[in-house]
């Protein structure tokens, strides 16, 4: 009686077994498709702008969409200034560099009394930004130039980690839109290789990349000055950067960078001006489906207001102004579209 009783207790445990082995999956499932993902882009306004980038991260790696990309295909290109972070009132390499005046003056002395030189000494805001185009680039080519890039890297690190906004009062690297930051890293988590395609200094973006955008220096592909390789006093080889442009980086010159930094069409592509038109042209030509968008900054509250899409006033950043004419759409805070 005893051993009937042990194999009727053990018969009914595993049919209770069996029974609790086919309701957990399903009550699994079921609780699963009530579950509420997160949003991936949750500063951006619910719209056209957001309802394009879902669904484009949404056809392009279903494998069971006609529009699938490979992973090894799916590259997102990013220019910076205007994109990423502000570019008001002026390019923060620009001030980089006129920073650097002092010390490069104190190097050569020679320089104390020729323009544009002189100006920046001065500190005449009004006359600095009355400096012209030629002016302009005679003051970049003399501080990114003549030094080693390992030197180049550890000023610009030394810089950039003290700077900051004359309005905000903020590190410029502070100074990035949380929605494209979003942007990002959801491209990222489905896949996409973003990039950096800017009209900025390669060699300058690449030193803070990483830690403000989660992308690393060998994924910027920016405007570049000539190399030189050689040695220093004590024979350990070296490379100088020269003061001669190598690339363009900005307008025809991204697509044309794209094609020898990458190797790569982009997939989907980012940018808020006219210096960006060509990149977002050459991703859109490509076959398969593909997501050109463009930043409108609309916010004159929290950032700069200008386009001059939807009558904005056109856009100014630093002495001379520069014109977008491209259709642009909106977006949460700095917008997209």
């Amino acid at each position: 009686m005893k051993r009937n009783l042990i194999t009727n207790a053990l018969s009914l445990f595993a049919a209770m077994a069996a029974l609790m082995c086919a309701v957990i999956p399903a009550l699994s499932a079921d609780n699963k498709s009530n579950v509420t993902r997160p949003d991936p882009l949750p500063s951006w306004n619910d719209g056209p702008a957001k309802q394009a980038i879902v669904d484009f991260v949404r056809v392009t790696t279903d494998q069971a969409s006609p529009k699938f990309v490979p992973p090894e295909e799916r590259i997102a290109t990013f220019d910076q200034d205007g994109t990423q972070w502000v570019e008001h009132p002026i390019y923060t390499q620009v001030v980089y560099c006129l920073d650097r005046v002092p010390a490069l003056v104190a190097e050569k002395p020679e320089l104390k009394d020729v323009e544009p030189f002189n100006t920046v000494l001065s500190g005449d805001h009004e006359a600095i930004d009355k400096l012209t185009l030629p002016e302009l680039e005679k003051i970049l080519f003399a501080t990114l130039a003549g030094m080693t890039a390992d030197e180049f890297h550890a000023e610009v690190k030394k810089w950039i980690t003290t700077a900051k906004h004359p309005r905000y009062d903020r590190l410029y690297t502070e100074l990035v839109y949380q929605p494209m930051l979003e942007v990002m890293q959801y491209l990222r988590t489905n896949g996409y290789k973003t990039y950096i395609v800017t009209g900025g200094g390669q060699d300058f973006v690449r030193v803070y990349a990483e830690k403000v955008y989660g992308i690393p220096p060998e994924q910027v592909v920016g405007s570049a000055l000539g190399t030189k390789y050689g040695y220093d006093k004590d024979g350990k080889p070296t490379i100088t950067k020269e003061p001669e442009l190598l690339l363009n980086d900005n307008d025809a010159g991204k697509p044309e960078g794209i094609h020898l930094m990458i190797g790569r069409r982009p997939h989907a592509a980012f940018g808020n001006s006219t210096g960006d038109q060509q990149m977002l042209e050459y991703t859109k030509a490509g076959d398969g489906e593909r997501l050109s968008m463009l930043v409108l900054h609309d916010d004159a509250g929290r950032e700069y207001a200008y386009g001059p899409a939807q009558g904005l006033p056109d856009t100014k950043v630093g002495p001379s102004p520069r014109r977008s004419t491209m259709r642009q759409k909106g977006m949460a805070g700095s917008s997209s579209a």
